[in-house]
């Protein structure tokens, strides 16, 4: 079995802009000749090194140039390698549903892994370590929804805060989210509780 080339042939039908780790590699050689073959496509401009073990197929805009990946994808391809679940930042989930207008310069993402911190070029991307509750439905508007509470905290989180959740929802999203009081404190279910108590 050829490494080098079945690599190549692999990343060819991989999308620019999509990260991809040296572990989703592993099947076609040994690690050695699977970094070997890596750092040949790197160097001929083919991929680019995004960090420790994570490149990407550079995807090219006419105006712009070269577009980095969202780190959010490249956080997704390390947590795919590593068995983790991940999610945005209670801040940003704020931001998401209209309780906050900031936007950090330096992203922060929660993960059920080890807390840790990696460059992507001269942006640094931190890792946090939450407890899994801390991060329900991970791939839902539900689950955005409960970690922005979170982030509030008890004492900015009203009836009026929930009502605010309800219009950025679907009805279906919605009912999912009062429904899932199990990933919620007293304090958040008491103001889902009262929410729906004022809607009668």
């Amino acid at each position: 079995m050829n490494t080098a080339y079945n690599i190549q042939q692999h990343i060819e039908t991989t999308p620019h802009g999509k990260p991809f780790t040296t572990a989703a590699l592993m099947g076609y050689g040994a690690r050695a000749a699977v970094d070997q073959a890596l750092a040949r496509l790197a160097n001929a401009g083919k991929i680019k090194r995004l960090t420790r073990g994570v490149y990407v197929r550079p995807e090219n805009n006419r105006f712009v140039g070269e577009v980095p990946p969202e780190p959010f994808k490249v956080v997704e391809a390390i947590a795919k390698k590593t068995n983790e679940t991940i999610q945005v930042s209670g801040a940003e989930a704020a931001r998401q549903f209209g309780f906050s207008t900031q936007v950090s310069v330096q992203p922060v993402f929660l993960t059920t892994g080890q807390s840790r911190r990696f460059h992507m070029g001269k942006l640094e991307i931190t890792l946090k370590h939450v407890s899994r509750k801390k991060i329900p439905f991970p791939e839902s508007k539900v689950g955005l929804a409960i970690l922005a509470l979170w982030y509030l905290g008890k004492e900015q989180v009203s009836s009026q805060t929930i009502g605010q959740i309800e219009k950025k929802l679907t009805p279906q999203e919605f009912e999912k989210f009062t429904s899932s009081k199990e990933y919620m404190p007293a304090w958040m279910s008491n103001a889902v509780f009262q929410h729906e108590r004022n809607k009668e």
